[in-house]
């Protein structure tokens, strides 16, 4: 490594020294609040240490050797890259909690009362997007609602239709093939027996229960009617889990660009962001964490886009299962001790009322 301490040298990555982790840290919080460059001469001026300039160019050195920090021109200075930005936020980022007053504030903006589910997540994302300065995004799965009602409809030709009326009043159709020389009886057979154990399950907990019977020999049904019952089932079994997407504060992340290729990458990654694969992947993502991550560039594995970074946390109902997902995602200075904690904060709140 280039340049002298006057001490003993310690490794900087995986771990930093005190002097290296202050400095670093004063100069990724300069790059959150201005964008720019930080050379040795104004981090003198701003640390709570006395260190001369060229002690903390020293330093800046190392930091830059380590992978930490790089200089976008020749005799400029520093910023921080990905590596030292992934290292700032998972060891020397302080954030303190929301005050009562901004809790507050954020439940009272996602009141339900008069308002269908719909306007308040759209109301919550675009608070987040607000407070946040950056883009936001609301992720709710699609419900699956209880199982009032299921019947077996002879089409004709080893084919029938399966008609599923939920609770809520909604009905859907699939048509199913039937195993040759399937009598009328087995249709009603197999309709008696989903709705004698239908009632206040979801689709995934009749499925279970049919399943274990199954595999227990405790239907006590022909062969001919166990498939069709199985058929049946699995017509909506192969199916994604489908859901909500809601976006707001595209343009905070347009205003400031200037280069063609940046921008067509912003575009690029909010094309998508509305696929279905990208939603699932997210709360995916979302579900391997009781709190909030913070994915800096393409650490995510989902849009591959360098020079941004996404929170996202999961949105979980009281007996703790993911109920969906919120996050926000703008340039990696963004500032991440504010919005750790909104997150935070509104992701328990939307767990709330998605329950």
């Amino acid at each position: 490594m280039n340049g002298k301490l006057g001490m003993e040298r310690r490794a900087l990555p995986p771990g930093l020294d005190p002097r290296s982790a202050t400095i670093l840290r004063e100069l990724v919080e300069h790059y959150v609040a201005t964008g720019d460059p930080v050379g040795s001469r104004t981090l003198s001026q701003r640390l709570p240490i006395g260190l001369s300039p060229a002690t903390i160019r020293n330093v800046m050195a190392d930091l830059t050797d380590a992978g930490l920090l790089f200089s976008p021109h020749t005799s400029a200075g520093r910023l921080p890259t990905e590596k030292g930005l992934r290292l700032f936020v998972d060891g020397l980022l302080q954030f303190g909690s929301l005050s009562e007053e901004e809790r507050e504030s954020i439940s009272q903006s996602l009141e339900t009362r008069g308002r269908s589910l719909e306007d308040t997540l759209t109301e919550a994302s675009s608070m987040l997007s607000g407070l946040s300065q950056a883009a936001s995004l609301v992720i709710a799965p699609k419900g699956e609602g209880s199982v009032k009602h299921i019947e077996f409809v002879a089409l004709g030709g080893n084919r029938a239709l399966v008609v599923l009326v939920g609770t809520d009043g909604q009905v859907e159709n699939r048509v199913i093939e039937t195993p040759a020389g399937t009598p009328p009886s087995a249709l009603i057979e197999a309709t008696n027996y989903l709705n004698a154990r239908a009632a206040g399950q979801t689709l995934a907990e009749l499925r279970g229960r049919v399943n274990e019977e199954m595999s227990a020999n405790r239907t006590e049904l022909d062969q001919l009617t166990t498939e069709v019952v199985a058929s049946g089932l699995a017509t909506w079994s192969a199916e994604g889990r489908g859901g909500t997407l809601i976006v707001r504060g595209q343009g905070r992340l347009l205003s400031d660009i200037t280069e063609i290729e940046r921008l067509s990458t912003i575009q690029m990654l909010f094309e998508r962001l509305e696929t279905q694969d990208s939603m699932l992947r997210l709360l995916e993502l979302a579900e391997k964490s009781d709190g909030v991550r913070i994915f800096i560039g393409a650490e995510s594995g989902l849009f591959g886009v360098s020079g941004m970074a996404m929170v996202v946390a999961p949105a979980r109902n009281e007996a703790n299962r993911i109920v969906g997902a919120i996050g926000v995602i703008g340039p990696t200075r963004i500032n991440y001790g504010r919005i750790i904690p909104v997150v935070d904060y509104t992701a328990r709140v939307i767990g709330e009322i998605l329950r």
